[in-house]
């Protein structure tokens, strides 16, 4: 039971200061200021069930996609680093209220459904980073068929851990609006400009350690 407590922990320990389902909310909120709470509440589902199979398939299949495709986690994070930046460079400039192509009325939504995949659940909630500790995490395999019931209990657990955050990430992205009722539009606005400059610097942050792994270099 101590090794199970240990596999959901670490795995919910791990991953929750990556994903910041905290920090993403005003960017969310702001994403989908002009949606109704019905349509928020869809999309907050579906982030949170993206995010769930997302890093489940990077958990287990991850490394050896990677492995397939001759792909190395430095390259991973190198690329993944490069759509983290460029997405924090557009939020930082584009602020609270990014402009509306097709905006039609007061429930029209700047991001629709299919926006719940790019860039809702990915970069803006799973990014890189978080991909990379899934693959991580994943990488242990069984060294004898004898512990593969104990494996089985500790992936079980894991994936606990993955559900856990995936509820996390709904509840925060669910009532998102209460959560930044309290800071007013001014407010909002300079939180969500902190968050996207934050989430610039964790791009920037994943580039570097995706070249100084690539190259050697010590850390």
């Amino acid at each position: 039971m101590n090794d199970i407590a240990n596999a959901f922990l670490l795995v919910y320990a791990g991953l929750f200061p990556i994903v910041n389902p905290v920090g993403s909310t005003p960017i969310f909120l702001s994403l989908t200021r002009h949606c109704d709470d019905k349509a928020r509440q869809g999309l907050a589902r579906r982030v949170a069930i993206n995010s769930f199979f997302l890093l489940l398939g990077a958990m287990i299949v991850g490394s050896y996609v990677l492995e397939f495709f001759g792909i190395t986690l430095p390259v991973v994070r190198i690329a993944g680093g490069l759509v983290v930046t460029a997405f924090g460079w557009r939020l930082l400039h584009d602020g609270a209220e990014p402009k509306d192509q097709d905006e039609t009325g007061n429930t029209g939504g700047n991001v629709g459904i299919e926006d719940a995949f790019y860039p809702l659940t990915m970069p803006l909630t799973v990014g890189p980073g978080a991909i990379s500790v899934a693959i991580t995490l994943g990488s242990r395999r069984p060294p004898s068929m004898q512990e593969l019931t104990h494996f089985t209990l500790l992936g079980g657990a894991a994936v606990a851990g993955l559900a856990a955050i995936a509820v996390t990430i709904y509840v925060c992205f669910r009532y998102a609006r209460r959560i930044v009722a309290g800071l007013g539009p001014h407010g909002t606005n300079v939180l969500v400009r902190l968050s996207a400059f934050i989430l610039l610097c964790i791009g920037i942050e994943i580039l570097w350690i995706g070249c100084r792994d690539l190259v050697g270099l010590p850390q």
